[in-house]
């Protein structure tokens, strides 16, 4: 059987994606047989050139991790499409916006004069932020243009799949790449290597329907390892989550922080989030309320923290400025 033609591409992300797939540890030398690497700049040296002269539609499959935060990652992103049979949306970041999508909060510019300016560590004192264009006598440099906002994937290109995760789990990275070799894949559009339950209706700690009047944070609060994270006031986004990473943050005694993404018919993962938040505070009267939602640090940031970019709110109350 011919092997395949793999491709893996980092964009706007951290690196984890790339590092998950190494550590499928002895089985990448199992990758190895089943396909032929193409494109992998983290691991191997490529030129983009070296993809325009493909023919269109010569890579079998193309696993894209990071959001579309500026110019270079659109045009590759237009060219891995171009080149690829399929396309797959590799992780939070490429799939919902992940962490760089939180960066839609704020306008370009409020960005950089953070970035460049604000931040505690930064000297700064002319104000220069990047150019996109710099004569020096050597010739002419250039940066890719920033955009205004963080795209996901599929808000640029047709994405035929969905591997969800920050960074995805291993076994699933393996489980999937086995399903590609052996042309085992659901029709286009769906999301694999998880489940199509919500996190909690696989998590076993115990559940009382307890409500609450205050919040925690494990920073500064031990959870019980056996009861439900929620109901002792740590936020938890499993009941905004899929299923499929195996609990591993909550066997830990942490909370899920929401990277798989919203489960099947949920549209806003963040509102279905702020719905069960809601679902537990332990009072009637809006002054208690607000004093109980108060305590939770940094609201939108923690229930979109993954998912603002294909949220329904996607930080559009923020006026587009350049």
């Amino acid at each position: 059987m011919a092997k395949l033609k793999l491709a893996l591409y980092w964009a706007a992300a951290c690196g984890g994606c790339d590092v998950a797939v190494l550590d499928i540890n002895e089985r990448i030398l199992k990758v190895a047989e089943l396909a032929d690497l193409l494109l992998w700049p983290v691991a191997l040296d490529f030129k983009y050139r070296h993809v325009e002269a493909m023919p269109d539609g010569h890579i079998d499959v193309c696993l894209f991790n990071g959001a579309v935060r500026n110019s270079e990652n659109e045009h590759v992103a237009r060219l891995l499409r171009k080149k690829s049979k399929v396309l797959v949306a590799f992780g939070s970041c490429a799939y919902m916006g992940g962490i760089p999508g939180l960066a839609n909060f704020f306008s370009r510019r409020e960005v950089l004069q953070h970035v460049y300016s604000d931040t505690a560590s930064t000297v700064n004192p002319g104000g220069t932020v990047p150019l996109e264009k710099v004569r020096i006598p050597a010739g002419e440099l250039e940066l890719p243009t920033f955009f205004q906002r963080v795209r996901t994937l599929d808000q640029v290109v047709l994405v035929d799949y969905y591997l969800p995760g920050c960074p995805p789990v291993v076994d699933q990275v393996w489980a999937v790449i086995e399903a590609i070799a052996a042309g085992n894949l659901p029709p286009p559009g769906s999301v694999v290597g998880a489940s199509d339950s919500a996190l909690c209706d696989e998590c076993e700690r115990k559940k009382d329907e307890k409500k609450i009047k205050q919040f925690r944070s494990v920073a500064t609060y031990r959870p019980d390892p056996e009861t439900c994270l929620l109901e002792q006031g740590v936020i938890c986004c499993g009941p905004a989550t899929r299923a499929g990473c195996g609990a591993k943050c909550v066997k830990a005694n942490m909370p899920c922080r929401g990277c798989y993404g919203p489960p099947p018919g949920v549209t806003d993962q963040g509102a279905k989030m702020l719905s069960a938040v809601a679902s537990v505070v332990d009072s009637d009267d809006p002054a208690e309320v607000e004093r109980i939602i108060s305590q939770i640090q940094d609201p939108a940031g923690t229930f979109y923290r993954f998912s603002l970019p294909s949220s329904l709110l996607n930080g559009a109350h923020r006026k587009e400025i350049a």
